[in-house]
């Protein structure tokens, strides 16, 4: 059996601009940071002659064709292993909710599938092989972050250019920090799920026409990662905060799906409550609302109040690895 476990993560600055429709004209810039919530995959060979695939469905097929899962099935047709297996998906965190879980995915698919036919890939690979599922082949409006940092893992920026090339650097934050931000930084889920390919087929549409507003949000959006880059390498995560306020108010005016009334709700009374910024994580209109807060029990108790569960979480350093190799 092969079992692979590929974190999750939250974006800290400059998303959206990882999209080809924003950055083939005017590259892109995103801090990623992955978290100790995962996507386990398994792989396991049986005795029936047949595809056993178990995720939030269940598929018996005979043919790699004949699969309904489309990451699946691609990664399969890339990586022929042959009939007589058994694949299956346990996440910590529900899919459709803002954490990259379809990129996290994807990535520790192709990491268990290199390692049940004994092959070594490194993570730059992996991260791209899975960008060519989702983005070429697919043809998914999303873009290279999930994927990236779940194959690379840490606090890590990602550069992009027009030609799609992405530049890897970690971000270059003390340990003091790093403890600030775990012991500062909640999460929250809101209740809503949802698939991001609708609120990001808008963005894709828009920035492939040429939408100024659309464009000139994305401009602030990646200026305001670079700057959120500096603020974290200096230690100021007071201006960090400030800076995610910033991000959130202006990529709700966006689009009318990027929030909904009860968000912008719960956003308000965690401001109010000890929050000293935040945001929803994703592409919009669902999933975690995270905060860096001073006051954490104020904050605490006003999501409380609200309905919201807290999901407390550390930086996952790994990425995708391997738990389980036969």
């Amino acid at each position: 059996m092969i079992i692979s476990r590929t974190p999750l993560r939250v974006t800290l600055g400059g998303g959206g601009t990882d999209l080809p429709s924003y950055y083939a004209n005017h590259g892109g810039f995103v801090i990623s940071a992955a978290i100790n919530r995962y996507i386990f995959i398994a792989i396991n060979r049986t005795f029936g002659g047949d595809y056993f695939l178990k995720y939030s469905e269940l598929e018996r097929v005979a043919e790699v064709d004949d699969i309904e899962h489309p990451i699946i099935r691609e990664a399969l047709r890339l990586h022929p292993i042959g009939k007589s297996v058994e694949l299956v998906s346990v996440a910590d965190i529900p899919a459709g909710t803002g954490l990259g879980s379809s990129g996290a995915f994807t990535v520790g698919l192709l990491r268990a599938l290199y390692a049940h036919q004994r092959e070594h890939v490194t993570a730059a690979n992996l991260a791209e092989e899975a960008c060519r599922i989702e983005i070429d082949i697919l043809e998914r409006p999303v873009g290279k972050q999930d994927q990236y940092i779940a194959a690379f893992g840490g606090l890590t920026c990602f550069e992009i250019e027009p030609d799609g090339q992405v530049n890897v650097t970690p971000l270059l934050v003390s340990n003091e920090t790093l403890r600030d931000l775990e012991e500062h930084m909640c999460m929250f889920f809101t209740h809503y799920s949802r698939p991001a390919d609708k609120v990001l087929d808008e963005q894709r549409t828009k920035s492939e026409a040429g939408d100024r507003d659309m464009v000139d949000s994305l401009h602030f959006v990646k200026e305001n990662g670079l700057a959120t880059k500096e603020a974290l390498e200096r230690g100021d995560t007071a201006t960090f905060a400030e800076l995610m306020d910033e991000h959130w108010r202006r990529k709700r005016r966006r689009s009318a799906m990027m929030s909904n009334d009860r968000i912008d709700r719960c956003y308000d009374m965690a401001m109010a409550s000890g929050a000293l910024g935040g945001k929803l994580v994703g592409a919009g209109s669902g999933g975690f609302l995270l905060f860096y807060a001073k006051d954490l029990d104020s904050l605490r108790a006003a999501m409380a109040a609200e309905g919201l569960s807290e999901v407390r979480f550390v930086f996952d350093f790994d990425g995708s690895s391997l738990l389980v190799r036969d």
